[in-house]
């Protein structure tokens, strides 16, 4: 063999071993997910719990996040229970500007549009005024079609009282007694579908450290968690009303306001698309949660891909200790 076919032999065999080493670690690291949280409006803080609920997506590697931030509507103060000459005219002139800034944050929010196609899941942490109507059936016709994976996290479920098709994807939310259904478990797991009208509107009746129960541990986002865990303190849910059509209902929690055990962790088929539900969160406090967390990252790649590869951390709470992140 001449040094000329050496050579080439040699070069040959680089460039092979640089393509399968590429194929490779192409297998190894699959792309990351993109993800949108959508925010703005809220009666939480959301300028506090949508970074971290970023930082909890990013710090796993998973994801790429982005923020689209609704315009900010603006509030007229309560008027104050006092005759005081100074409060009154401090409440007028606020009245007046916030009347003022009306109109342009009407046309503000009619033009909100979020650029939904250039991701794989929306993560909703909004609640306020209705999104255009272009909007909402752009989300509705994304997530149907399972193009686009949704997350619920909890006064997201308190938005859109009046629009059906958000009610039908979040399988029920926040809402009077005569709104919907409800589902609770008795103290045997027996589920128990509650008729609209009867028990009570939506609420938090207990506020505390709560255990979450895994009603389901063959599930991807709930496999390998412990069959109960604790959850730091937070507002649990109870009553959550809607049409409850294809819920899947992954873990509840015992409230000791209601006496029931209450839908914690759920999913929802809409379509062809995955919608990923959880009531918890109600702050950054209840987001330190290591359970919270993981719940959030694996719920947000199983909605939108349909499989769950990222692991449980060593820290996951157990049955008699929450564990939180610094």
């Amino acid at each position: 063999m001449t040094w000329q076919r050496r050579w080439l032999g040699l070069g040959w065999a680089v460039i092979l071993g640089w393509a399968v080493s590429a194929l490779g670690a192409d297998q190894a690291v699959p792309a990351k997910i993109r993800v949108l949280i959508i925010d703005g409006q809220n009666n939480h803080n959301w300028r506090e719990t949508t970074p971290r609920m970023k930082k909890i997506l990013e710090e796993c590697g998973r994801f790429t996040v982005d923020v689209a931030t609704a315009p900010e509507k603006p509030r007229v103060p309560p008027k104050p229970k006092t005759d005081d000459p100074a409060a009154l005219a401090k409440y007028a002139e606020a009245k007046a500007a916030a009347e003022k800034a009306l109109p342009a944050y009407q046309a503000a929010m009619a033009k909100f549009r979020p650029a939904i196609e250039n991701y794989d899941v929306v993560l909703s942490n909004y609640n306020g005024d209705p999104w255009p109507a272009e909007f909402q059936t752009a989300l509705d016709d994304a997530v149907k079609s399972g193009r686009l994976g949704l997350v619920i996290v909890h006064a997201a479920n308190n938005a859109f009282p009046g629009w059906k098709e958000y009610n039908q994807m979040i399988g029920m939310g926040w809402r009077s007694k005569d709104y919907g259904d409800r589902l609770k478990l008795d103290d045997t797991g027996a589920l128990i579908r509650v008729p609209k009208g009867a028990d009570e509107g939506s609420g938090h009746r207990y506020t505390g450290e709560f255990a979450v129960v895994i009603r389901d541990p063959q599930h991807p986002i709930t496999r390998g968690m412990p069959r109960e865990w604790m959850h730091a303190r937070d507002e649990l849910y109870d009553n959550m009303r809607g049409p409850i059509e294809n819920v899947h209902l992954l873990a509840t929690a015992y409230s000791k306001g209601t006496k029931a055990h209450e839908p914690m962790i759920w999913t929802v088929a809409y379509g062809k698309g995955r919608v990923f539900h959880t009531p918890m969160g109600h702050d950054v406090a209840a987001m330190r949660c290591v359970g919270f967390a993981a719940t959030l990252q694996r719920g947000t790649e199983w909605a939108a891909t349909g499989e769950v590869t990222i692991p449980l951390p060593a820290n996951f709470p157990g049955p008699e200790k929450s564990s939180t992140a610094p």
